[in-house]
């Protein structure tokens, strides 16, 4: 590798000026997407940014093993300028910590960051078209539905006070994607995830972003069907992670069963001629992944469980016995790949040493691993900073994080100890960094 001054690690400024030239559209539907050939190149040319430095710095340094890990990623920023996407690393709905997420912009970021790997949430519209949310009814907390006149269509519409002309009902404003077809989807404008619950007005309502996520790039955000995605993905060259969000509204609806809708967001990419090698599917239902290895079996083979059931009263991650199924159950089922939240994968270490990790393996972790199951985990970069302790993706290793740079460190056990083969990340130039320098030297 060729070894030369530290260079800029890049911005997405220039990106995004260019996208504002290039953005087309296309002819049928004139609030669609498109790219050209220029955008897909530049969105390929991989620049990591300025947060991967900063978190090496931010590092905490009281053992041998954050000593060494600190000096090996702080010597491969300082050589490194030829940085590589990583399949270690997953897009998760793009690149959500400063853009609007499932964005055209947000994936090209993602894309920029470093990421091998894109995620689309899928979820579905009054016409059964395919669209990229989070959740089916998340409309009013990532777009711009409640400032349009398509608020009207909304399960849950703004209520307002008639004298004072207040909005008098923040916090039960819903908007669902099968509120509405796929053509008004495409007049929408994604938003920063947020919306404030005890606002009295709609400009108040759309200020909800977290103070630690940047509304920098948020001035508009381009809507993507989950068609567009794979074309999109398609020429980044990257592969694809959709995820099957549980339906919000009851199935069928009006005649789409699970089933159907299982099926449609397979047969997408069938139709495009993307191969089940490139394709993650995903699902916190395990019907649906018992569903693609019983009838897309290629695809199937390819799945993740998302393992959601931390919600459950009887189910303690720590405690094998509540496990229902168990890992060896799952595998007999046909699962290949579990993805829990990342600290159900880790516990803390609290007497650490100058030889010891601070953050090891949980009982959960070791049991996947002996039941022969591979692991993924999410999600990396959601949480708001680190220096007063935890937050809920860090809860099981709270007592022992010291400060924001201890990501890198949590990062590290996941892939070295835990053993994982991916991470969602709402920043893909972390992940990526760490994985470009740590595969240099190998």
């Amino acid at each position: 590798m060729n070894k030369k001054p530290l260079a800029p690690l890049g911005s997405l400024t220039a990106l995004l000026l260019c996208l504002m030239l290039t953005l087309t559209v296309h002819a049928d539907d004139p609030n669609a997407p498109e790219w050209d050939d220029d955008l897909v190149a530049a969105a390929k040319n991989v620049t990591l940014g300025p947060r991967p430095l900063f978190l090496v710095n931010d590092m905490s340094e009281e053992t041998s093993r954050e000593r060494e890990l600190k000096s090996r990623l702080m010597r491969c920023a300082a050589e490194t300028t030829d940085w590589q996407p990583s399949e270690l690393t997953i897009a998760h709905r793009g690149a959500p910590l400063k853009f609007p997420e499932h964005t055209l912009e947000s994936y090209l970021a993602g894309a920029q960051g470093g990421a091998g790997i894109i995620e689309c949430d899928v979820t579905f519209t009054a016409d059964h078209e395919l669209v990229c949310r989070h959740g089916q009814c998340d409309l009013h907390y990532t777009t711009n539905i409640v400032e349009t006149d398509l608020v009207e269509k909304c399960s849950v519409p703004p209520e307002f006070d008639p004298d004072s002309g207040e909005l008098t009902n923040a916090a039960d404003i819903q908007c669902c994607t099968s509120d509405i077809t796929l053509a008004e989807f495409r007049t929408l404008q994604g938003t920063m995830e947020g919306a404030n619950r005890e606002a009295t007005s709609i400009e108040e309502y759309l200020d909800g972003n977290p103070r630690w996520r940047s509304d920098l790039y948020a001035t508009r955000g381009t809507l993507m069907s989950h068609a567009d995605t794979i074309a999109l993905f398609k020429d980044l060259g990257v592969k694809m992670t959709p995820e099957l969000k549980e339906p919000s509204v009851e199935m069928p609806f009006n005649g789409f069963s699970q089933e159907d809708y299982a099926q449609k967001m397979i047969d997408e990419y069938k139709e495009a001629g993307v191969p089940a090698s490139d394709v993650y599917a995903q699902s916190f239902l395990l019907d649906d992944v018992l569903y693609w290895l019983e009838n897309e079996p290629e695809f199937g083979a390819q799945a993740y469980y998302l393992d959601g059931r931390y919600n459950d009263d009887d189910f303690d991650h720590a405690d094998p016995d509540s496990w229902s199924p168990n890992m060896e159950e799952l595998v007999e089922m046909g699962v290949h790949t579990i993805a829990p939240p990342t600290w159900m994968l880790l516990a803390s270490n609290p007497g650490f040493g100058e030889d010891d990790s601070r953050i090891v393996p949980s009982v959960y972790t070791e049991r996947a691993k002996e039941a022969g199951l591979e692991l993924m985990t999410w999600t990396l970069e959601r949480s708001g900073p680190l220096a007063a302790g935890g937050q809920w993706y860090h809860n099981t290793t709270e007592d022992v994080i010291r400060r924001e740079g201890d990501k890198l460190i949590t990062l590290d056990v996941l892939v070295q100890d835990v053993g994982i083969n991916a991470i969602f990340t709402d920043w893909p130039a972390t992940v990526a960094f760490y994985d470009n320098c740590m595969r240099r030297d190998d």
